[in-house]
């Protein structure tokens, strides 16, 4: 098992639009998985991952479309990367390269939280403001000072 590495859920990722906060946190939990499955666990660990991918960018693609998002082409051109990617690893673990997927895994936690304070904040702020009039209303639980 890879213990080097965990991915927990931070209120810092919420974004205000209750659906994709919702879809951000099975995202970071399936990373997790991903990154603390051990060896003979990763294929199944990857799949989910895939399978959660594809339904959370179709589905944030989708809003993107329906709504007139200016940004989407270049939203849903990363969306596109990171599943190319995820294909490519399940590919690779076929063939045993555990390695890669562990790469994999490091690379989404380093990549999503970019991505959710730019690329999906800016949906979320268009979604709600269409629906709603208005900015998103995120609130945060204030973390323990150290």
């Amino acid at each position: 098992m890879n213990e080097a590495e965990t991915f927990a859920w931070d209120d810092r990722y919420l974004l205000g639009h209750a659906a994709m906060d919702e879809t951000h946190r099975e995202f970071v939990e399936r990373v997790d998985a991903l990154l603390t499955a051990d060896d003979a666990a990763l294929p199944e660990a990857l799949a989910a991952f895939a399978r959660h991918a594809e339904a959370h960018f179709a589905q944030e693609n989708a809003w993107m479309e329906a709504h007139g998002f200016p940004a989407r082409e270049c939203h849903i051109d990363e969306h596109n990367k990171v599943l190319a990617s995820v294909y490519a690893v399940q590919q690779q673990l076929v063939d045993g390269d555990v390695g890669l997927c562990r790469e994999l895994a490091s690379a989404l936690m380093a990549w999503f939280p970019g991505h959710a304070d730019y690329l999906d904040s800016a949906l979320a702020g268009w979604l709600v403001k269409r629906a709603h009039g208005g900015a998103p209303l995120v609130l945060r639980r204030a973390h323990a000072k150290a």
